[in-house]
């Protein structure tokens, strides 16, 4: 059994790996990487009864792993670089290659992964970072999911300016709900639930056009979306709006959240 840990900025997620498939995952919160990953790494041998003996190897990548500089609980402990683990992972849970991968954490990465090659194609500051960073300052929240819980009663047209505030006809393919500027409208009268709502359609616009640009470049009719980020409902729904307009599918595979976890054990795999 292999043990696949990503150390997050926010979050650490394990997993265990035998033969190719996963068998258990996990995840926790410390307030530093050591405690983080030592966390997740108990947390899932308590839950699952896992014997010690019979892990052979611990693979940690993320932004944390850095500070793992032994082994841990005596067993061989591996780092492994974030973005192979990214295109690994994606490619495993796809269930194929030669995709681009927008993995949504903190920020956004976008990971173009073939078989033979796995390339950082950059990506941006924006993403549940920026959503918590903003809230904490408008909404006096820090919770996301009372931010989440706020957004569903929100009008995106109390906040954004829409085409239909500015033009009387459709702007070449984009309709006249199209977005013309995030919080460029900004009513007196717009509600926290606006605010909230608009704050989650502003990351995940960016997000999804730094993606669709992404795909286009490499001929690509379709994303697969990974990391934290990409079971929020309501970003799956904003991402959607964003297929029907430019035809670039956005997919979201099932363990999305572990897929850096994931990447990480399953590359054990593949230097054996």
């Amino acid at each position: 059994m292999i043990i696949g840990i990503d150390i997050g900025s926010t979050t650490t997620k394990a997993v265990s790996l035998d033969g190719g498939r996963v068998i258990h995952k996990t995840k926790t919160k410390a307030s530093d990487a050591v405690s983080s990953a030592a966390g997740a790494f108990g947390k899932m041998i308590v839950e699952h009864d896992i014997r010690m003996a019979n892990i052979r190897e611990i693979i940690i990548t993320g932004v944390g792993a850095a500070k793992i500089k032994n082994d841990l609980f005596g067993i061989p402990t591996v780092m492994v670089d974030e973005i192979s683990s990214i295109g690994i992972g994606g490619m495993f849970l796809a269930g194929r290659d030669n995709i681009i991968i927008t993995n949504i954490g903190t920020g956004t990465a976008i990971i173009d992964a073939r078989r033979d090659n796995i390339s950082h194609m950059g990506g941006s500051g924006v993403g549940g970072g920026t959503i918590l960073g903003l809230a904490k300052k408008l909404l006096l929240m820090s919770d996301f999911n009372g931010i989440m819980e706020l957004a569903q009663q929100g009008k995106l047209n109390q906040v954004d300016l829409l085409l239909e505030d500015i033009m009387e006809t459709d702007l070449s393919f984009l309709g006249r709900q199209s977005t013309a500027s995030n919080f460029g409208k900004m009513l007196d009268s717009a509600r926290n639930e606006d605010i909230a709502l608009g704050l989650i359609n502003m990351v995940y616009q960016v997000i999804g056009m730094l993606s669709i640009f992404a795909a286009k470049s490499r001929n690509i009719d379709r994303v697969v979306v990974t990391g934290n980020g990409s079971n929020n409902p309501l970003g799956k729904k904003i991402l959607e709006g964003l297929t029907k307009i430019f035809r670039i599918l956005f997919e979201h595979p099932e363990d999305a959240e572990y897929t850096t976890a994931i990447g990480a054990g399953l590359s054990w795999e593949r230097k054996t």
